[in-house]
């Protein structure tokens, strides 16, 4: 096993801090270690299925602003596909690429899926870096994983001359990557909670990109003046998050999450 994981298994065996408490429930399985109950406020603006069409989503929102998608698809079975005990049987054995949890990752560690949900998938101290975080997502084996990717049904919502690229992850809660920017994209929910928090490409947030997001959260949030407040709401199965090109993100999972984003090229 990688000295690596070796170093983050004694780091994440420690005493959980008080701002975890024991999960409600046990959906698919992923009712790992505790939660964070503090889901923060929602300011970002919701439409479901039938409140909007795909010419209101490109004129309202598709170069403007974040939005959250609620009824567009149904993933009832890839969520079925995704409990913890399906795809311990079918993947339990297959390697997996995790990636150092910072602004900029450089540091890439490969072990067994049943290693990585085991020992690694654990709730995250505040004051573990970003470098010393390691996050199943967007690394995926896509031969491999093939057959799950095919069940899930992205968002109908397209952008003209771009096509989608899906990255799946799975993530203790407490985890998160610290605030960076791309092209669009979308984040759905399969199990759990995650909270966004948005900045308009011209507004970029201060923060320390080896800093967690739960470390920005507790540390540097409650001080924001209210205009320096970020757009910010938290996600759940069922629901999909948009954001727009350049925008900056940061993202926290407040229970053992499994999600899956498309992005937008």
């Amino acid at each position: 096993m990688d000295q690596l994981v070796r170093a983050l298994l004694l780091l994440f065996l420690v005493q959980l801090p008080a701002s975890f408490d024991a999960p409600s429930g046990d959906g698919g399985g992923w009712g790992l270690g505790s939660s964070i109950e503090d889901e923060g406020e929602c300011n970002i603006e919701i439409r479901d299925v039938n409140s909007i069409t795909h010419t209101q989503f490109i004129k309202e929102y598709a170069y403007a602003k974040p939005v959250i998608l609620r009824g567009l698809t149904d993933n009832t079975n890839f969520r079925f596909l995704c409990s913890k005990s399906n795809l311990l049987r079918e993947y339990g054995g297959k390697t997996v690429r995790l990636s150092t949890a910072n602004t900029h990752s450089y540091r890439k560690v490969d072990v067994q899926f049943e290693e990585f949900l085991k020992f690694l998938l654990t709730p995250q101290p505040e004051d573990t870096l970003g470098s010393d975080t390691l996050y199943f997502f967007g690394d995926n084996n896509f031969t491999e994983w093939h057959s799950l990717f095919e069940e899930y049904k992205a968002p109908p919502f397209s952008l003209p001359l771009m096509l989608p690229a899906y990255s799946f992850g799975i993530a203790g809660p407490g985890t998160g990557v610290p605030f960076h920017w791309h092209g669009p994209g979308y984040s759905e929910v399969i199990y759990g909670r995650k909270r966004w928090f948005l900045y308009p490409p011209d507004d970029a947030p201060e923060f320390h990109p080896n800093h967690t997001t739960l470390s920005w959260v507790s540390l540097s949030y409650p001080n924001l003046e209210l205009h320096q407040r970020p757009l910010e709401c938290t996600i759940r199965p069922g629901e999909v998050l948009y954001f727009p090109d350049r925008w900056w993100h940061a993202t926290l999972n407040l229970d053992t999450s499994v999600f899956i984003s498309t992005f937008l090229g």
